[in-house]
């Protein structure tokens, strides 16, 4: 199976898509998808829409798996972060992929085994379960990464191969 991870962000969406066949995973691509802080934020969320619709149109994932917004105080970055998510899943939906949501803590628990795991952890297991060089920088990648790889480990990924 394919499964294209995406970590949310306006200024810098992680992006990553890794083949889980056989209990064993690779990835086929890793990045990020950067826009400038000078641009509007239609320019931007269209960047970002046109660069993941290249992405599914190169990898032909079977599944598109979002990190869950987590924020506390910043209402606005929050609102425009939501929006580049929205276009995400947005691009999946127009292609009929599935789409399937985590949160931090789920991402923890599917990749390490432990939900209060540390970022660099996670990180690690990531280089690791990937047979990386070094960990994906930004963290944004490694995250985006990180949420395909939980999704692979997930009750969710069985159940899209369950008979009906």
């Amino acid at each position: 199976m394919i499964i294209l991870g995406i970590d949310p962000g306006i200024a810098t969406m992680g992006c990553g898509v890794i083949r889980y066949k056989g209990n064993r995973f690779e990835a086929l691509y890793y990045g990020a998808i950067r826009t400038s802080s000078s641009m509007t934020t239609d320019q931007r969320l269209k960047i970002i829409y046109e660069e993941l619709n290249a992405l599914i149109d190169a990898y032909q994932p079977e599944a598109v798996v979002v990190e869950e917004l987590f924020f506390n105080t910043n209402a606005k970055t929050a609102i425009v972060v939501g929006q580049a998510r929205g276009v995400a899943v947005l691009a999946a939906a127009n292609r009929s992929i599935e789409v399937f949501e985590y949160t931090p803590l789920q991402v923890k628990q599917g990749v390490v085994g432990y939900g209060r795991a540390e970022k660099a952890q996670v990180q690690i297991m990531i280089k690791t379960l990937l047979n990386l060089e070094k960990v994906p920088k930004p963290d944004d990648v490694a995250d985006a990464l990180a949420v395909a790889v939980c999704h692979a480990h997930s009750g969710n990924f069985k159940n899209m191969f369950k008979i009906k």
